[in-house]
């Protein structure tokens, strides 16, 4: 059989990089969409390529529908047919509250994570549902529930119409075979507090939900590897928290 081949978008760091080297480990050849640190997304793909997969890595904005083509297109003459995608790449733009945010990272934000996963949901489907197979999972956060008042929530915002977009789109695609679900983290020990400001947040907030930590990111990687498994077979318009009880 063909091994199935997942395009993973901000794959060069944190929840991405673990994902993509899950995946290799269960049998997927894997895209590496990255946005900016070259040297990190080669860095995966050479655990992705140990792991005896075959890899593409590919700079991607995703907020630029050409990239996003380009993406694809590079997978399918590189690897073949796309089975999977991985809406990942998300930004979250500084901590604090919306009426101290510029226009210019709500505007980034909202592009990023809500118009860079309707773009390529919408390559991946114009793709997968003429097969009349695949699958694509969405990152969504706890935030979406949550709302994280004082910290970001335009971001929360964004992963809320995320989950709206993974329901909806599961009912779309069901028909044609396409399965449509999403992963909802909470804290996760990544970078991406650090870029935001605030290194320390993860472990801060790990340390008050029930289970008493923040997660890794192989962990969220675990259950976006379910989601795309035959496993998951029967799965689809479901987010799946995985947030430490949060």
């Amino acid at each position: 059989m063909a091994r199935p081949v997942t395009v993973v978008t901000g794959g060069s760091r944190g929840i991405g990089a673990a994902t993509c080297l899950r995946l290799a480990a269960d049998g997927h050849d894997v895209v590496i969409g990255y946005v900016r640190d070259a040297d990190a997304a080669e860095s995966v793909a050479r655990g992705v390529r140990g792991a005896g997969a075959r890899c593409a890595v590919v700079p991607v904005d995703t907020a630029v529908e050409a990239d996003v083509e380009r993406l694809f297109d590079t997978a399918e003459r590189e690897l073949g047919a796309v089975t999977g995608l991985v809406n990942n790449a998300a930004v979250t733009g500084p901590l604090g509250r919306l009426t101290d945010t510029g226009t210019a990272d709500l505007r980034r934000v909202v592009e990023v994570n809500l118009l860079g996963a309707l773009l390529c949901s919408r390559r991946a489907a114009r793709l997968m549902a003429p097969r009349g197979e695949g699958a694509i999972v969405n990152v969504s956060s706890a935030a979406a529930t949550l709302g994280s008042p004082g910290e970001y929530v335009h971001y929360a915002a964004t992963k809320a119409a995320v989950d709206a977009l993974t329901l909806g789109l599961a009912k779309e695609l069901g028909p044609d075979g396409v399965r449509v679900n999403a992963v909802a983290p909470g804290a996760v020990d990544t970078d991406m507090h650090a870029a935001m400001g605030d290194p320390g947040r993860a472990r801060r907030i790990g340390a008050a939900v029930p289970l008493g930590r923040a997660a890794r990111p192989e962990e969220i990687a675990a259950a976006i590897a379910w989601l795309l498994s035959p496993d998951a077979s029967y799965t689809t318009g479901a987010v799946l928290r995985v947030s430490g009880g949060r």
